[in-house]
């Protein structure tokens, strides 16, 4: 026998008909889940309502991410760059993330978002730095507000809701919305920062790309949840989902979200259905784990293709603006196929340059050892070029 089976216990008194006050949960449950099914907007009656120019620009935009996904690619297999994790198949969601925001707003990217921090206004060079192995980011974070993008999984979100709550307690009208995948769901930073976001009320949204799989693991092997969506209301914050490739469903649920938090309304967790079409980087094999017909099946629900109904259907898809927007991509292909073939000119010691605003005596060893190697290596060459200016010298007659 227990204590609490003991006689005169409280589990044995009748007239304790609950647990004590302090159990009831903060907010009604009810109003944070998600709907059943994901959102959407094209091929529905809804899709009346929908601004013609909203839907050009997102055409355009999603038009140019495409080719800018195959041309970064074409890069890897040509040497350009270390890897690329291309985003094929997920452009609304990169696209509607970019174009929600406001310019004071800030962006917080995984390793898979280049597209998005381009849509932002970042050039796609310097989008690619980090990839290539030129530099830690590539770019000055504060230019476009967008965060260094993140390889290490969902480690930007914690740092999203930090940025947020920082703001807010300045009176900053700043909103954070950060980018993850899928596997970066099972990460415990998605966790910490979720919680703290929602205890916190901080103005920040997470978008979470479900694209099917976390590298080879299907997300029937990381959750059991219905939807990740509705892992929202255990932290206290509305949960929503929907369709990842149809980009104005996307927009508009992110842009309610990012009202919403700069409204003081608190965080929103966006789940994005949507399907990762290429492999996870250019040196994965995604026939070892999915089936080519599961790929094919997607490709019927391209985002590119489910916007191009609406725009024909509104008599906007013209030949003009379809010539027009393909040589806006084109362009952009060309610029970044012949600035990316450019060999970079790069110095080792920038190794130590931003990475602690006053750097640490570790590294201050590191860097002197380096240069005490990059000049002994420099004054070895000088030798060896004046050796053969001697040598010359005596075998002229």
């Amino acid at each position: 026998m227990t204590v609490l089976e003991q006689p005169g216990s409280s589990r044995n008194k009748s007239s304790l008909a609950g647990p004590p006050p302090a159990w009831q949960p903060r907010v009604d449950p009810a109003p944070l889940l998600p709907d059943a099914a994901p959102y959407r907007l094209l091929g529905t009656d809804a899709a009346g309502r929908l601004d013609s120019g909203l839907l050009t620009r997102l055409y355009a935009q999603l038009v140019c991410g495409r080719r800018y996904n195959a041309q970064a690619t074409a890069l890897t297999r040509q040497g350009r760059l270390a890897v690329y994790p291309s985003s094929t198949g997920q452009e609304a969601c990169e696209v509607a993330a970019a174009l929600a925001l406001e310019e004071r707003d800030w962006l917080f990217p995984s390793y898979r978002d280049t597209l998005a921090a381009v849509a932002r206004g970042l050039d796609p060079v310097q989008a690619l730095t980090l990839l290539r192995g030129d530099w830690h980011n590539g770019y000055d974070p504060h230019e476009h507000r967008i965060a260094p993008l993140c390889t290490p999984l969902a480690t930007q979100l914690p740092h999203a809701v930090g940025l947020a709550h920082a703001a807010r307690l300045k009176g900053d009208d700043v909103v954070a919305l950060a980018m993850v995948g899928d596997g970066g769901t099972s990460e415990g930073d998605f966790h910490e920062a979720l919680n703290f976001a929602a205890v916190w009320q901080a103005p920040v949204v997470f978008l979470v790309q479900n694209n099917g799989f976390a590298i080879s693991v299907p997300l029937a092997k990381q959750t059991a949840a219905p939807s990740l969506a509705h892992k929202a209301v255990g932290y206290g914050m509305p949960g929503r989902l929907v369709d990842g490739n149809d980009a104005p469903a996307v927009h508009e649920v992110l842009t309610e979200a990012v009202e919403r938090a700069r409204g003081g309304g608190g965080p929103t967790l966006v789940e994005a259905v949507t399907y990762r079409i290429e492999a996870h980087t250019n040196a994965d094999d995604a026939t070892r784990y999915r089936a080519d017909a599961e790929v094919e099946t997607w490709r019927t629900h391209d985002p590119i293709a489910l916007l191009e109904r609406e725009l024909e259907a509104r008599r906007l898809l013209t030949e003009e603006f379809v010539g027009a927007t393909r040589d806006g991509a084109e362009q952009m292909a060309a610029d970044l196929r012949e600035r990316m073939n450019a060999d970079p000119v790069l110095d080792p010691m920038d190794l130590f340059n931003h990475v602690f605003a006053e750097q640490t005596s570790q590294l201050r060893e590191q860097a002197e050892q380096l240069r005490a190697e990059l000049d002994a290596e420099a004054a070895g060459h000088t030798e060896d070029a004046a050796g053969t200016d001697g040598s010359a010298e005596e075998a002229r007659p």
